[in-house]
């Protein structure tokens, strides 16, 4: 018994000691920097900064942005893997290879293939041309921006669900309906529970990686009055520039400024995730148990 404690220590070392190289001390630099001045005294300042009604605008937006992207994810990834689970074995598999098809290629030209259709001179605008209805004038709004999140996404909520969906057995739905379920019950007393835990983890993922994704407002947005955080944040990092306390393109020469704004952009996401810490565990171990 003791060694395998033993051995159990010694094959986590690595990943603590690359936890604490890589990833608690440089977040440790980031809030001390964020909290201090130049003196090294301690200062909220940075953050009270950051505070003014164009930079809330900025974060609102953001968050507004990476909550509908992800709940638009799965209203279509939800009953689409339901779907998929329930269908045939050979059409099963060529549903999850057109799910995969677009993670195959890669992402700059997926995006590009995505802006030709959107453009206001596009080929969906041509479509509707031809039919005799209106342009619609989608590039540089939020819809552009919660589409391509949706759009990059999609297949990575979609294929975590089947994998919990197909196994869910059928007799299951059945006794549900044979008591008097209908539809709405069977998803929310029973499809729903026994997902949970995967729901949870895919809906984590994908509220993370949309809070987080600047690359869709950098490609879809030319108005830089309606630039998400994370683009804001990667101005400051890189170029010294931040939409903040009265316009646009002001100069932020302060390492501390920087680092503030690091730490507001990643408040979220510590917020939500010890709610959901049991479910994401156990979503996570799903699919490395059998049985």
């Amino acid at each position: 018994m003791h060694n395998k404690s033993w051995m159990a220590r010694l094959m986590a070392a690595p990943h603590v000691v690359w936890s604490i190289l890589f990833i608690l001390a440089p977040l440790a630099f980031v809030f001390y920097y964020a909290f201090t001045d130049k003196t090294g005294a301690f200062t909220l300042n940075n953050i009270k900064e950051l505070g003014s009604a164009s930079y809330l605008d900025i974060f609102t937006r953001s968050l507004c942005f990476a909550l509908a992207a992800t709940a638009i994810c799965l209203l279509v990834a939800y009953p689409l893997a339901y779907a998929i689970s329930r269908a045939k074995p050979r059409s099963q598999k060529i549903c999850i290879m057109l799910t995969m098809l677009p993670m195959w290629m890669n992402f700059l030209i997926r995006t590009y293939s995505i802006m030709a259709i959107l453009e206001d001179t596009g080929f969906l605008n041509s479509l509707l041309g031809r039919i005799g209805l209106p342009p619609l004038h989608i590039i540089n709004t939020g819809g552009a921006v919660i589409f391509g999140m949706v759009y990059n996404y999609l297949p990575y909520m979609v294929l975590p669900l089947y994998t919990i969906m197909v196994k869910i057995d059928n007799s299951v739905i059945e006794a549900a309906q044979d008591l008097g379920a209908n539809v709405y019950h069977v998803v929310a007393k029973v499809l729903v529970p026994l997902s949970m835990p995967v729901l949870a983890t895919v809906s984590l993922w994908c509220i993370v990686g949309h809070w987080n994704a600047w690359y869709d407002c950098m490609l879809y947005i030319r108005d830089d009055t309606k630039y998400v955080l994370q683009y804001t944040l990667q101005r400051i990092l890189l170029d010294g520039q931040v939409q903040d306390l009265d316009h646009i393109g002001t100069k932020v020469n302060t390492e501390t400024m920087k680092m503030a704004s690091i730490v507001v952009s990643i408040l979220p996401i510590m917020i939500i995730y010890p709610f959901v810490q049991k479910y994401f565990t156990k979503g996570v171990m799903i699919g490395a148990v059998k049985g």
